[in-house]
């Protein structure tokens, strides 16, 4: 089991940055744990961003947001991160953190737990 906080979502102009991250909290190792971000648009699916395995080694990137967001992950901290930059209004979306055990994947059925979401709002 794992229990996932999403943070540093908001609402920002286009062209600007964020930050979001994931705190994750669990009586297993946090390097158990494939960790990915997914977003979510009113009335569109929930579709992956960006995905990284265990210790960081392999790391998916959604076409729509390569070369602006960023995953990353510290072990030692439990936490998982998103920078995000050139934010455009089509980022706009409920942003969710999930942790999975079943590889990386862009799949939402592959991953376990998820956090709460947070409000990532882009304006033009």
């Amino acid at each position: 089991q794992v229990q996932l906080q999403e943070s540093g979502g908001g609402l920002v102009q286009g062209g600007e940055s964020l930050r979001l991250t994931c705190e994750a909290t669990s009586g297993r190792p946090f390097r158990s744990f494939v960790m990915a971000w997914f977003r979510q648009a009113p009335g569109n699916e929930r579709v992956c961003v960006a995905a990284i395995s265990y210790e960081g080694a392999r790391v998916f990137v959604d076409d729509s947001v390569k070369g602006r967001f960023t995953i990353t992950r510290d072990n030692a901290k439990n936490t998982a991160y998103l920078q995000m930059t050139s934010l455009k209004p089509e980022d706009t979306a409920v942003y969710y953190c999930a942790a999975g055990t079943r590889g990386t994947s862009r799949q939402p059925g592959l991953y376990d737990f998820w956090g709460p979401g947070l409000q990532v709002t882009v304006s033009s």
